[in-house]
């Protein structure tokens, strides 16, 4: 299998420079229509980098969730989770961070590349109390780049197609992943069980 090693082959490939739409939409800043999207998403995926290497990171939250401090700054809670804090590690560690912001409904999504650092602020805190349950630290992201992406990928895998949905059973239940890689420390059902749970107490 051949192994694309240069930059040179890589052009040599995508040979057709980008169109003026695909670059007049990237600035460092987020311009009134960005911001709607913004407004409207309730779902990001967080990539960042540590000394363990990379990782992405869902965050989901009520639709607006992360909040514009101004034009080159964002503000995004983090709640209640597995408390692995790999996200929150790298980012005391580099703060360089990307954000993909999804849009139930639409094809359009949106990327932010910027730096960022965790703040426990209590004000800034408290303004994402949901269920009288404040934030337990607030990432801000730092503007450097952003723009929106074009609907082809979403098109193309039918993401929001409700008729090309999985069924619910035909991946393995969490407890039933759980049971195998832990061989059976977990028990599948017991953890099935518990989960809703669990999970209505602690979404916050």
């Amino acid at each position: 299998m051949h192994k694309i090693t240069t930059i040179a082959e890589l052009e040599a490939i995508y040979n057709i420079k980008p169109a003026l739409a695909a670059m007049a939409k990237e600035i460092d800043y987020i311009a009134p229509a960005y911001q709607n999207m913004i407004n409207l998403s309730p779902f990001i995926a967080l990539a960042t980098i540590g000394p363990e290497g990379l990782d992405c990171s869902p965050r989901g939250d009520l639709a607006g969730f992360v909040k514009i401090l101004d034009s080159k700054t964002l503000a995004m809670p983090d709640r209640r989770g597995n408390n692995r804090v790999d996200s929150l590690r790298n980012i005391v560690a580099d703060p360089r961070v990307a954000l993909l912001f999804l849009i139930p409904g639409s094809g359009t999504t949106f990327r932010v590349n910027g730096r960022a650092y965790l703040t426990t602020d209590h004000d800034l805190c408290a303004s994402f109390t949901v269920e009288e349950k404040p934030a337990r630290c607030v990432i801000i992201v730092k503007v450097e780049t952003c723009y929106f992406q074009c609907a082809r990928a979403i098109l193309r895998s039918g993401l929001w197609d409700g008729s090309k949905h999985v069924a619910k059973n035909a991946i393995s239940s969490t407890g039933e992943v759980l049971e195998s890689l832990t061989k059976g420390e977990i028990n599948a059902a017991e953890y099935n069980r518990d989960w809703p749970g669990r999970a209505k107490t602690s979404m916050w």
